[in-house]
């Protein structure tokens, strides 16, 4: 009777056990998806090979319609001494997320509130009735002065090339910092060549539009359309009409970041990336700015001064994601490849699984920004001016990080490259939105503040010169820096 009691109560004790046992095991569980999850909040759910985590949207970032301001200032992963590739592309997208945020009929960059619209001078645009946007300029960065036109054929309805427009905003944090420049410059107080740099959450927009009606009705409703002031050949007059966007520049200011971020997105259907091993551009299909079939060489990408472009209707990116290979693979450049595609390619897929609506049809295609890890602000704006006109160089040792060719196929079509033969192309003689964009400004003073185009002229035409005189000292330094990165064989 005493053994049988004994064994009972054994079988009683390893029953116990056993129970508590998958308890905790169900507590582990629990603990361990808790953590799983935080991971895929952090974009850090799982591994590839060699212990690289993919660099995936954010859950808090959808719907589109609550997306929060990126994290840009102390406290954000840019308040760091080390930072990672990753961080670039979340803020990229999360940037354009929240400035192409739904807030009733417009996205929020168009309600003229915490982003206004401005010429190419700084200047507030006056707003016209009815519309949502006003769009003077059809003329591209570069001294040949490309202007791009569509494909005819990928609307055979209308069959017309339809001309390409821009419009440029900024964050009223720019525009307050601009002003308090201008007046400290003006005054004196300020030397033309200074260490000054735009604050956090300084943001510049730049927005490439065609006329709906170059979009056949069964594509229309994959582009965000909106009603636009367009000018008319008088230079006078307005004509509304209905405008398709086809890209978006999205350039800030983050922690120890005073170059800004140039970040950079596409419609997904407006045409092919050169496929360097084939050295052809092709597409089975009509596309936007590229018509079916095929083409080798800069000829599409390439404008006659003045006039037109050598090959019309055949654009193309030069490099996927604005990322330089050659036929055996990525060049050896100052960025890790291929961390910085593959980041480039992950989030792009981790946005489009969690995006709805309209702006799931546009991806990123790169970013560009150079290594101020470890500095202090005061070096990191020493950093800028003393790299100067180098600032974009991409060779091994460089400061350039992400991609080191960066464009956008509306934008900066025919300044892809500054050589005059695809083959002359080398890691010497990339160009990136840094070649035109560095610390010297039109007049030759330096600063950190003169990487903005539209903030130099601001000052130029403050200081007394006109429109045009401004525009030729804009193409001789642009000239300059382009037979500079011909000569780079």
């Amino acid at each position: 009777m005493k053994k049988t009691t004994i064994t009972v109560k054994a079988v009683l004790l390893i029953a116990i056990l056993s129970i508590c046992l998958t308890s905790c095991k169900k507590e582990e569980k629990k603990v361990d998806e808790v953590k799983t999850e935080a991971a895929k909040e952090e974009g850090l759910a799982t591994y590839k090979k060699g212990g690289v985590a993919p660099c995936l949207s954010k859950a808090s970032w959808f719907p589109h319609t609550q997306t929060p301001a990126p994290a840009e200032g102390k406290g954000s992963p840019f308040d760091v001494s080390s930072t990672t590739n990753c961080i670039f592309h979340q803020w990229s997208w999360q940037k354009f997320l929240w400035v192409t945020k739904p807030e009733g009929d417009l996205p929020l960059f168009l309600h003229q509130k915490e982003i206004i619209q401005v010429n190419d001078a700084m200047e507030p645009v006056t707003q016209r009735e009815g519309v949502s946007v006003v769009l003077t300029d059809t003329i591209q960065a570069g001294s040949k002065h490309g202007v791009l036109k569509v494909n005819p054929e990928y609307n055979s309805e209308t069959g017309k090339a339809f001309t390409v427009h821009y419009s440029i905003h900024t964050s009223l944090t720019m525009q307050d910092a601009a002003e308090d420049f201008k007046e400290a410059l003006a005054s004196g107080k300020l030397p033309a060549d200074n260490l000054e740099t735009f604050p956090v959450g300084s943001l510049e927009l730049k927005v490439s539009w065609v006329d709906a009606a170059a979009i056949p009705n069964n594509k229309l409703g994959n582009y965000y359309t909106t009603m636009a002031a367009v000018i008319d050949k008088d230079g006078k007059t307005y004509t509304n009409t209905k405008m398709a966007l086809l890209g978006m520049h999205v350039v800030g200011v983050v922690e120890n970041h005073p170059e800004f971020i140039w970040a950079t997105f596409e419609h997904d259907d407006m045409a092919p990336n050169y496929d360097w091993k084939a050295n052809t551009a092709s597409s089975a299909t009509q596309k936007l700015l590229f018509a079916e079939g095929s083409t080798s060489g800069l000829d599409g990408i390439t404008f006659i001064k003045d006039k037109e472009p050598v090959l019309a209707n055949k654009a193309y990116d030069l490099f996927q994601y604005g990322v330089p290979v050659t036929v055996s693979g990525y060049m050896e450049t100052s960025q890790s490849e291929p961390e910085n595609f593959d980041h480039i390619k992950e989030i792009n897929a981790s946005v489009a699984a969690n995006l709805e609506g309209v702006w799931k049809n546009y991806f990123y295609n790169g970013s560009i920004w150079i290594d101020t890890d470890g500095m202090t602000p005061e070096q990191q704006a020493q950093k800028i001016v003393e790299l100067g006109n180098n600032i974009g160089s991409a060779t091994p040792g460089s400061s350039a990080r992400g991609s080191l060719n960066c464009a956008n196929v509306t934008m900066e079509t025919f300044t892809q490259t500054f050589q005059s033969d695809i083959s002359d192309i080398n890691v010497n003689n990339l160009a990136n939105c840094f070649s035109c964009h560095n610390p010297s400004s039109f007049s030759g003073n330096t600063s950190p503040i003169y990487l903005s185009h539209i903030f130099d002229k601001f000052i130029q035409i403050n200081d007394g010169k006109s429109d045009k005189e401004v525009e030729l000292m804009k193409d001789e330094q642009h000239q300059k820096m382009a037979e500079f990165l011909r000569t780079m064989k």
